[in-house]
């Protein structure tokens, strides 16, 4: 399974908390599949809908966004691009550019702590398609690693002409701590051209909402408590016309000598965090800005990712491991752009 589809916490019944249906509830349909490794889910409300079209929509959709962005696929656009070895100026789809674009946003907002060219790190650390044999690699491994990491650097994209080049023919992009969050909003980009104005979308947990759910209030979405040996709820939040997406460390790991490495890995040290951040959930204008920001704020954790929340007014929610309280203690804490958009 792909590694950032992991990532993705928010339950998957994404928890549109819901009482009893109005006995005038307007018409749903329900859409489920499979999708960029994980799983999807559309709830669409409204009159008159056709599920037959929406559904033939939604796939679509979602096969165009992995035909540009699965690097699971040798030939999408990304893989394509990743596996040329010239470093010229290559034409890229619009729909390309605009999430480069975004991760370049993303990227130099945050000190470089969300890079899509992390992929030798990811491999190095055994966390790709290819097991090392030692699982803790040495300095120079990592060193030699991060010679091919650095978005700014190793990547130039022309917005305005539409190109992209590479600095160097081994560099590689690696779009999965976005492309899912874009699937989600290239999916509602689909239900908008139906006239469909009340909907969720939800890939792997990263999801986006319009308008309300069948009770005429707010979507209300459920952030899982970061426990791998169960799902539970740890906070129920109102979202409305936003996106959301979560990331955590405490599913996809290893242990060696006694000691934990999350999957988590920071681009610049290049290697796993080892803060007590575990969970970190992002409202944003969008699920693709969601996704990114998500990861970004994992990597940079609690103390200095609240900073940058605060400074860039983002919506942040972040879940601690409280050590000193026992193995199963958290702390939470929200930026105050989240606490203003949902009362927590």
């Amino acid at each position: 399974m792909p590694r950032r589809f992991l990532f993705a916490l928010i339950l998957p019944a994404v928890l549109a908390v819901s009482g009893c249906w109005f006995e005038n509830a307007p018409e749903e349909v329900r859409l489920s599949g499979e999708t960029m490794g994980t799983t999807y889910s559309v709830i669409a409300i409204g009159g008159d809908l056709e599920q037959a079209a929406l559904a033939t929509a939604v796939e679509g959709t979602l096969a165009t966004v992995n035909a540009k962005m699965s690097n699971w696929d040798p030939a999408s656009e990304v893989s394509t691009f990743s596996a040329a070895r010239s470093t010229a100026p290559v034409r890229v789809s619009p729909e390309f550019a605009h999430v480069l674009a975004a991760a370049s946003d993303v990227h130099k907002k945050s000190g470089g702590k969300f890079d899509v060219t992390l992929g030798p790190l990811i491999e190095l650390w055994g966390f790709g398609p290819r097991q090392p044999e030692d699982p803790v690699p040495s300095d120079v491994a990592i060193a030699k690693a991060l010679e091919g990491v650095g978005q700014a650097r190793l990547l130039t994209l022309d917005a305005g002409a539409g190109t992209l080049k590479k600095s160097a023919p081994e560099t590689g992009i690696n779009l999965s701590a976005i492309a899912k969050g874009y699937g989600v909003d290239a999916v509602a980009a689909a239900l908008k051209s139906f006239g469909v104005e009340h909907y969720m979308v939800e890939i792997g947990g990263d999801l986006v909402t319009k308008g309300e759910n069948a009770k005429g209030e707010a979507w209300r979405i459920g952030i899982e408590k970061p426990d791998a040996a169960a799902q539970t709820v740890q906070l129920i939040v109102p979202v409305s016309n936003l996106g959301l997406a979560t990331s955590g460390d405490y599913r996809n790991y290893f242990e060696h000598e006694g000691k934990r490495y999350s999957h988590i890995l920071d681009p610049v040290a290049g290697r796993p965090v080892t803060h007590s951040t575990t969970s970190v959930t992002v409202i944003a204008e969008n699920a693709m800005l969601a996704d990114a920001w998500a990861t970004a704020m994992l990597v940079l954790g609690r103390e200095n990712g609240l900073k940058l929340a605060e400074e860039h007014k983002l919506a942040v929610f972040f879940i601690d491991r409280d050590v000193q309280a026992g193995a199963d203690a958290y702390m939470t804490t929200a930026s105050s752009a989240f606490e203003a958009l949902t009362g927590n």
